[in-house]
């Protein structure tokens, strides 16, 4: 499957979940949901993936853990916040060059409306 229709997924995904559970609750609850969600779908989801990071030629297992990846092929980043910071979509744009994964999402689910939660980050992806 092509990363644009995980992502279609993704999305359909958080704005069902925000739904139904509103927004404001903790990053771990929707985690756990949009897992659960993704793998009734048919993804392998993948939740708090441990991403070792290469530095000067050295490899070093205590990296970052990344919130969720979609069939080895999207990162996703949540966050419960009011806002997001210009650093989230940057965290997300790191985490996608130290995966190898060209598409990102940033989920906020703290906004009111879903819709206005949802950052798209790309690395190297032909539309």
């Amino acid at each position: 499957m092509h990363e644009n229709d995980i992502g279609t997924i993704v999305i359909e995904e958080c704005i069902d979940i925000h739904r139904e559970l509103g927004p404001g609750l903790w990053e771990v609850v929707y985690e756990v949901v949009l897992v659960d969600a993704l793998l009734r779908r048919g993804l392998k989801a993948v939740r708090q993936v441990p991403i070792p990071i290469q530095f000067r030629g050295r490899k070093f297992d205590e990296g970052f853990k990344a919130d969720v990846i979609v069939d080895d092929k999207v990162v996703l980043e949540l966050k419960s916040v009011e806002r997001v910071a210009p650093v989230h979509k940057k965290q997300v744009n790191t985490y996608l060059r130290m995966t190898g994964c060209k598409l990102g999402y940033l989920l906020n689910f703290g906004e009111e409306l879903m819709r206005d939660g949802i950052h798209r980050v790309v690395n190297g992806l032909e539309e």
